[in-house]
């Protein structure tokens, strides 16, 4: 059973059957009920709860009352509010992993990749243009990229859809996400003319969900805790930026929007990326569990999982990735995405709302700027709940097999 193989690799037992899954939360078991709705919509990084729950007050962080008072963490570095610790241990991650360019690069924190995002699109958009610069990305976009942008109804930029379909002539910016959420294959720029600009979201690109093949050299690259540790709610992002006067006018965006950034959040965010880096420098040593390789085997187990649900039936796809050498593993291996780009077969209309009548909460195509076909789900919620997936999937494929056109028509 996959959810044994998966508890050996988080270091927990596991049990479940057809009537319930046991559930621990906040050190408390629960009975879930096998009926109970489990919702995949969001990202939200809960497999990452057993590691470091083991790791216990090894990543304990004590801020005392005199601490953290003053806006200030570096006056004499660019963005000031970045606390020294922070950007040292991001640093060392990017050389350990070697995913990312650091040297003769700017570090800009903000908080979450959400705010840095924003920060970006100011920074790259020109104040004395004639109209709003269009901001485009490859479908299947990142679905909060349109509202992102259109929130604050900026007269600086505007959304204006898949870069594919994009034929003006005047400054862009470019959005690209790679690997790209939703679908996790690695993604470049589409559109390429004079006068474009380019933002990566590389908030994937993690030795977890994909071979790291380069080490990433662009302009203006993001980053966050909440996919590369698993700490969403610390609300820590970081971006690598080439460009002096790019990272002036990001620091000086987040300066207006929030006065900088919790400091007490980045001594946080640095004690987790250098217990991260620890780990990988101590591998081979007694009791030591390298972070990557835990959950690299982890989200491979996942994937050969749903794979053997999904192998044989004619009701529902998955993507195929191929298979790359991944610099930190040493290895030949293929991607093994945060989410799982399912696609139904023509006859469902609406594949959100089909697995929302089994009690699977989804996030449909049309958010990513594709058909209604496609759902995206989490993989990366606990493991009582990534086993009701399974079970799930695996009851709508025996039916689709014994019914045939009645389940595709409902």
């Amino acid at each position: 059973m996959c959810g044994t193989k998966q508890a050996a690799i988080n270091g927990h037992s596991s049990s479940s059957s057809h009537s319930c899954i046991e559930a621990k939360e906040n050190g408390v078991t629960k009975k879930l009920p096998s009926d109970s709705v489990i919702n995949l919509d969001h990202g939200d990084p809960k497999m990452f709860e057993s590691y470091w729950r083991r790791m216990g007050d090894n990543c304990a962080v004590v801020i005392t009352g005199w601490q953290s008072l003053s806006y200030f963490s570096d006056i004499t570095s660019l963005c000031w509010f970045l606390e020294p610790e922070l950007a040292e241990e991001v640093r060392r991650l990017h050389r350990l992993v070697g995913n990312a360019v650091t040297e003769d690069r700017h570090i800009v924190v903000g908080t979450g990749s959400t705010q840095l995002f924003q920060a970006a699109l100011y920074a790259l958009s020109s104040p004395d243009a004639d109209e709003p610069m269009s901001v485009v990305s490859a479908a299947p976009y990142y679905s909060s990229y349109p509202t992102l942008t259109e929130f604050l109804r900026s007269r600086l930029y505007r959304w204006a859809g898949d870069a594919h379909g994009f034929d003006g002539d005047k400054p862009y910016i470019e959005l690209v996400t790679s690997p790209n959420n939703p679908d996790g294959f690695t993604r470049k720029t589409v559109i390429n003319r004079r006068g474009g600009k380019v933002v990566y979201d590389l908030a994937y690109y993690w030795p977890q969900y994909t071979p790291i093949t380069i080490q990433a050299d662009h302009d203006l690259m993001l980053f966050t805790v909440s996919k590369s540790t698993g700490h969403a709610g610390s609300r820590i992002g970081w971006a690598l930026v080439k460009d002096k006067e790019v990272a002036k006018k990001m620091t000086k965006f987040i300066e207006l929007n929030t006065i900088g950034v919790s400091k007490d959040s980045q001594v946080r965010a640095a004690k987790l990326l250098r217990a991260v880096s620890d780990s990988c420098k101590q591998l081979g040593s007694q009791g030591s569990v390298n972070f990557f390789d835990n959950f690299r085997r982890l989200m491979i187990n996942r994937w050969e999982c749903l794979r053997n649900v999904i192998r044989g039936n004619d009701l529902f796809t998955l993507p195929e990735y191929p298979k790359e050498f991944c610099n930190f593993a040493g290895e030949f291996t293929e991607a093994h995405p945060a989410f799982a780009w399912l696609k139904f077969k023509e006859e469902i209309k609406d594949s959100e709302s089909f697995l929302r009548a089994h009690k699977i909460l989804t996030r449909s195509g049309k958010h990513f700027g594709v058909n209604k076909t496609y759902v995206r789900i989490s993989m990366l919620d606990r493991e009582e709940n990534f086993e009701i997936l399974l079970e799930r999937l695996s009851k709508i494929s025996a039916k689709q097999q014994e019914n045939g056109p009645s389940l595709r028509a409902s």
